[in-house]
């Protein structure tokens, strides 16, 4: 479904924020607003298919986006989804109060923001738990599994397939699909993996 016209205001205004803010803050080592364009905001717009797949009609759709830095994909999947409530969480102060100011200026009701260490964190739990360029995908189970709501996923944004973090998981983790993304004027393998913890026999 292609965005609204004032979605897609949105995430051009967004785009005009984080290109602002880069200037200052170094949000993103990518500075062309074209190639951020391609290489940010359209890379993460190709997840919002396979989520609403995910939700369906789910009545509780709370999603934590971890080490989202300058907002990616947290930012772009609160734009397109307003039903889903998302948490940006970020280590870097900088980067916390960025989004901060996104939710605000936008505006934007359903993006929230949290400066901290993912793994101190004190929240509800998420039905999703996503991370775009944040750790291997053993670490990235590990640090988040305690803010993973009961029949909750994993889903990791990720390049080529990775094999070999795959293969380095730990044996309570489902890895039940991984699921190849075609970006739109990108250049580059993009895939996602869907992960689930295994029930306890």
């Amino acid at each position: 479904m292609a965005p609204s016209k004032n979605e897609v205001d949105q995430l051009l205004a967004y785009l005009d924020l984080l290109q602002r803010w880069n200037a200052t803050y170094n949000l993103t080592a990518v500075r062309d607003p074209e190639r951020m364009l391609t290489q940010h905001v359209a890379d993460c717009m190709a997840v919002v298919s396979p989520l609403r797949r995910h939700f369906g009609s789910a009545p509780s759709r709370r999603l934590l986006d971890v080490g989202s830095g300058g907002g990616l994909p947290g930012v772009v999947i609160a734009i397109l989804n307003p039903e889903i409530d998302v948490t940006c969480v970020d280590t870097v102060g900088k980067k916390a109060a960025f989004l901060q100011q996104v939710a605000a200026s936008l505006p934007l009701r359903n993006l929230h923001s949290q400066h901290a260490r993912v793994e101190q964190m004190k929240t509800a739990p998420f039905d999703v738990v996503t991370s775009r360029a944040f750790a291997s995908l053993a670490d990235f189970v590990d640090l988040t599994g305690q803010h993973l709501a009961m029949g909750g996923v994993w889903l990791a944004m990720k390049g080529k397939d990775p094999a070999d973090e795959l293969a380095a998981l730990p044996i309570g983790i489902d890895v039940f699909h991984v699921e190849q993304l075609d970006v739109p004027g990108l250049d580059a393998e993009r895939c996602l993996v869907w992960m689930r913890s295994k029930p306890s026999l």
